[in-house]
């Protein structure tokens, strides 16, 4: 095959006015494979948008490289720049740059430290150096870590994520172990794309099948056929129609609608209150990964085919998780706010917590390690209880099992990777320890619209918020403030803030993103939610799940079904009544509270069944809640139950399910929680006022 030769390129620094970047030792919570770069430059030159394709492979790769490369047309150009990442020993000549320039009419180079990234060009990693992307270009770093720990391709796709965000592109070829997976998750995390060899087509097929593993491959195919599968995804993504993100047309709305509506069907979720740029991006990528040319084609595609809407929802839910993610804040968190959660406590006393949004459970476990930590230097005997949840149900059974790719040693230090986790025989994956595995439990919750855990002392909710619309972020908020003990902690992500909350929570660390709920609003009875507590819909409430209708757990494990109870035991009770007390559906230990009257069968009415010292407030309250259409409640009942006393707080607040019609029957949620008669509020309140009611 004839290659066209091409005028040589000059190739230049990264245009940039000033710049410097250096490695830091790694933080607390990194290893050694993983340094921090501190960059600090002034006016950057704007420069030409174009993908960028990382390609990592073992050193053994070549076959696999060659036979990419060979699969590329040469009549065109890609308009795409491509850099590779090998694992090689310092002391090896790689023969990578002359074996690929046989293959293709692509200028290619081996990298210097500085050199700007330019369209049709290949670039290739030398020996014994780590290499980053950084504003345009590449920058070399002496290594870290020792021979045969090392994560190059890690390294460099998680850089390239941060710089590149959609137009990041990661491939993964033939080789040992799992170098590359957590680099696929960032890309992914960030909205680009993610190839993976096909393992049977591979000399070593380890990293392929450990990136698989994460479901967020987007092609998996022989690397022969993987430049013409790459340019015909960039052709749509980058260089052809324009973007969704644009302001839309009624016609483009009501699309968006069907797609938000065959996804609520389908998954039971619904994305319609996400930002619209979010979604968005998401959906300009699944129009590119199928060359689809329009919202509306896509739409008749999504109704027609019930894999890519798992697949959609799956892109939906991404999100960039890692061992003590942004080492800072889970410092101060470890030094700041672990010590206040056992302060005053007594030996014994329960510590619970809950972390929203957990994905694969590394944000969990990182919580337990801080906690257990702490827990090793008071010696004493206290009980944690980490509540994980995440809409994800395949992200789930990968946090409850506990296993990670190697090459979380980029985030986990050397200490504790020996001190809470184990190497499994095939030397390629870690798995937490009992100790840490039993502190958490792991749940599949959708916060906007499930009853919430409450009691707790701390809440992490990182990285969530800023995928929601502004009204669903309210909503939140006040759904943790309801949530946490007064005095408890909100742990947010660099990029969130519960600011506009004053009323709810007072600043703690500013850079940390950690904020201290208040006790009381200046003397107000405030409803925990709203108007808008979230709890599913009811017709997804009332009908049984097909799966669980002969035992009522489906293929539940005991692990599963025993967590599942111990969730309930910490959230509040609820019920779902109309305007004249019947109940359409029944959440957590109602028998505290309700109980049906003698002589009579098949009640169904909450008035009726409401027990002594109830009874008569219930009844005012749902009365002037159906009258105002705005939330009321009564604080500091003393209800009878089963012959002792108990103090209750009632709240029952308006449903809003949808647009409201003539013919709609108003409903109701009637939230019951018991009052633990304790001494939490007297210290960690803000204005010393008491409760009421309203």
């Amino acid at each position: 095959m004839a290659i066209e030769e091409k005028k040589p390129q000059e190739i230049k620094p990264t245009a940039s006015a000033t710049k410097s970047i250096r490695l830091l030792p790694p933080k607390q919570s990194g290893g050694a494979a993983a340094p921090e770069l501190e960059i600090t430059q002034s006016t950057i030159e704007p420069r030409e948008q174009f993908p960028i394709v990382g390609i990592g492979a073992s050193a053994v790769g070549l076959a696999a490289f060659e036979a990419f490369f060979s699969g590329m047309p040469a009549v065109t150009d890609p308009n795409m720049a491509f850099v590779q990442v090998q694992h090689l020993a310092p002391d090896h000549k790689s023969i990578l740059t002359s074996l690929i320039q046989r293959y293709t009419r692509m200028q290619v180079f081996e990298v210097e430290d500085g050199m700007e990234v330019r369209p049709n060009c290949a670039y290739i990693i030398p020996p014994g150096r780590d290499m980053a992307f950084l504003n345009g270009g590449l920058q070399l770093l002496e290594p870290s870590a020792p021979r045969g720990q090392r994560l190059p391709i890690d390294f460099f796709f998680r850089s390239l994520a941060r710089d590149q965000r959609e137009r990041a592109i990661c491939i993964v070829l033939s080789g040992s172990g799992s170098d590359g997976t957590l680099g696929v998750r960032a890309i992914k995390g960030e909205g680009g794309m993610a190839m993976a060899q096909t393992p049977n087509t591979t000399e070593y097929d380890g990293m392929p099948k450990s990136a698989i593993a994460t479901g967020l491959i987007d092609y998996e195919l022989p690397p022969v056929e993987m430049a013409v599968q790459l340019m015909a995804y960039a052709a749509h993504a980058f260089h052809g129609l324009p973007k969704i993100s644009s302001p839309a047309s009624t016609e483009d709305e009501d699309t968006r609608q069907t797609i938000f509506n065959v996804l609520r069907k389908e998954t039971g979720h619904d994305f319609s209150q996400y930002k619209p740029s979010t979604v968005n991006r998401r959906f300009e990528r699944r129009l590119a990964l199928h060359q689809i040319e329009t919202m509306a084609d896509y739409a008749r595609y999504l109704q027609q085919t019930p894999a890519e809407v798992k697949a959609l929802f799956s892109d939906l839910l991404i999100g960039v998780t890692s061992f003590f993610r942004d080492p800072a804040p889970f410092k101060a968190l470890e030094k700041k706010i672990i010590p206040k959660l056992f302060a005053d406590r007594l030996v014994g006393d329960m510590v619970r917590v809950w972390s929203q949004g957990c994905s694969t459970g590394e944000e969990a476990y990182s919580l337990a390690i801080l906690l257990q930590e702490h827990l090793n230097k008071l010696n004493q005997s206290y009980t944690v209880q980490i509540f994980s949840t995440d809409i994800d149900s395949r992200a789930i059974a990968t946090a409850r099992a506990g296993l990670f790719p190697a090459s979380i040693a980029a985030d986990v230090s050397p200490d504790r990777l020996a001190r809470y986790f184990s190497i499994e025989p095939d030397n390629t994956t870690y798995r937490i320890n009992k100790g840490i595995r039993d502190m958490v439990i792991f749940s599949e919750q959708d916060v906007t619209r499930d009853p919430p855990f409450s009691k707790l002392d701390l809440i992490s909710c990182r990285n969530l918020l800023i995928y929601m619309s502004s009204n669903l972020q309210n909503r939140l908020i006040s759904l943790f403030h309801y949530a946490l003990k007064p005095g408890g902690f909100l742990f947010l992500g660099s990029s969130e803030t519960a600011g506009d909350w004053g009323d709810l929570f007072a600043l703690f660390d500013k850079k940390a993103k950690l904020y201290r709920r208040k006790q009381r609003m200046n003397g107000v009875f405030r409803a925990p939610l709203g108007n808008n507590f979230p709890t599913r819909a009811v017709e997804d409430s009332i009908q049984p799940q097909p799966a669980r209708k002969k035992y009522g757990i489906g293929k539940m494990s005991l692990r599963e079904l025993t967590e599942q109870a111990l969730l309930q035991q910490v959230a509040p009770t609820g019920a779902l009544v109309n305007g004249c007390g019947d109940i359409l559906y029944l959440h957590g230990r109602t028998g505290m509270y309700l109980n049906p009257p003698l002589g009579e069968t098949a009640v169904n009415n909450i008035l009726k069944m409401a027990r002594e010292g109830l009874q008569h407030e219930l009844a005012a309250v749902l009365r002037k809640t159906s009258t105002s259409q705005k939330t009321s409640g009564r604080t500091g009942l003393r209800v009878n139950s089963n012959g002792a006393f108990i103090t209750v707080n009632l709240t029952v607040s308006p449903m809003i399910t949808g647009p409201a019609t003539s013919t709609e029957v108003p409903l109701y949620l009637v939230i019951l929680e018991e009052v633990v008669p304790a001494d939490d509020d007297s210290s960690a309140g803000t204005d010393g006022s008491a409760p009421s009611s309203t």
